[in-house]
């Protein structure tokens, strides 16, 4: 049978990230909107608060696309304030309150933060949020993506899901795609106050999430199936430590950008002079893919990133392929080039990359 509320699922959920860590109240359901993914939350919320063609959201690049890609679609604006790159990519809250602050602000409706960063893997500090929460004049929603925040070192204690209950213009998202390796089945959750999930909840269709994916998504959350969970997890930052620490010894690799706290790591791919560059490590990309059929994502076109690839973390077997394919690709990028063979490669790198 359907349910369009799913109180018992909510509920789970509010177990989970109950911890009494940044507050003693309780979130409840009623602080709650189900999604069909996180997507569909990013959406609701530009549309529930942003007038098509008159408002604004801000976002803070390199950072999920799908901020900017839901605002395109329902015809609003977006507003860039980039993470500081030369400080681990952390949040510039003094700058987007200057930019709330000014006349464009006024317009500006909703914030999009993600913490931990995608593609950067860096947490976002709590006062810099609580500087935006307390913005003297402006009145909008800070959102808080919060897809990645288990693979985090703080664990539980890392969300920011309780602080709904203190600050009516706070909104946190999270998934069960990531860490409960539950993508498939769709499923995203906004923890917000309780007048603003009112809102979000009115807003959906009346069946969204369907009985199945309840179902499963409740069954991943008893105590038995949250233990394989985070057995599962420890598994996947054991790979990180170890990818954290190889990564440097090959040869071609360059610096680590961003933080360590996702399932995924940002890291520079050099040319044989030594610098960052975005067409050695699109062919590095490249060939693993279609040479290797190992994937991972080219993130050199995104606000500083040069030159930059963005690895998830695998099984153990998975990171033991990935470390030597990896040494081996790029050994032959950097022969090819200094053979002078990859002309024709080259111009289809700086196609792709125009």
């Amino acid at each position: 049978m359907l349910c369009s509320h799913q109180h018992d699922l909510k509920q789970l959920l509010c177990n989970l990230r109950q911890t009494n860590t940044h507050t003693s109240r309780s979130i409840t359901p009623l602080n709650l909107f189900l999604g069909v993914g996180s997507d569909e939350a990013i959406d609701a919320l530009i549309r529930c608060f942003c007038r098509p063609a008159i408002d604004k959201i801000l976002t803070c690049p390199p950072t999920y696309g799908m901020y900017s890609v839901s605002a395109c679609v329902n015809d609003v604006s977006v507003v860039s304030v980039p993470l500081d790159p030369e400080n681990n990519f952390a949040l510039r809250a003094d700058a987007i309150c200057e930019k709330l602050s000014s006349e464009e602000g006024e317009k500006i409706k909703i914030v999009y933060i993600c913490s931990p960063g995608n593609p950067t893997a860096t947490m976002v500090e709590k006062d810099r949020i609580q500087q935006l929460l307390e913005h003297p004049t402006w009145n909008g929603i800070v959102v808080v993506d919060e897809a990645y925040v288990d693979f985090a070192s703080a664990g539980r204690a890392a969300s920011f899901a309780e602080w709904v209950v203190e600050w009516p213009n706070l909104v946190v998202m999270q998934t069960l795609s990531k860490a409960f390796g539950l993508a498939g089945i769709r499923i995203g959750a906004a923890f917000a106050s309780e007048e603003v999930a009112a809102l979000l909840n009115n807003l959906k269709a009346p069946y969204n999430i369907s009985s199945i994916t309840s179902q499963l998504a409740s069954q991943a959350l008893q105590k038995e199936h949250l233990a394989v969970m985070q057995s599962n997890m420890q598994k996947l930052i054991k790979q990180r430590e170890r990818m954290v620490k190889e990564l440097p010894q090959i040869k071609g690799m360059g610096r680590f950008r961003g933080g360590f706290e996702s399932n995924f790591l940002l890291i520079e791919v050099l040319d044989q002079s030594g610098k960052p560059c975005n067409e050695t490590a699109l062919k590095v990309y490249e060939q693993l893919a279609e040479n290797r059929g190992v994937v991972v994502r080219f993130r050199g076109k995104e606000y500083g990133c040069q030159g930059c690839l963005r690895i998830t973390v695998g099984t153990e077997k998975e990171v033991e392929r990935f470390l030597k394919e990896l040494g081996s690709v790029i050994a032959e990028v950097h022969k090819g080039k200094a053979n002078g063979v990859t002309e024709k490669d080259e111009q289809a790198a700086n196609d792709v990359l125009a």
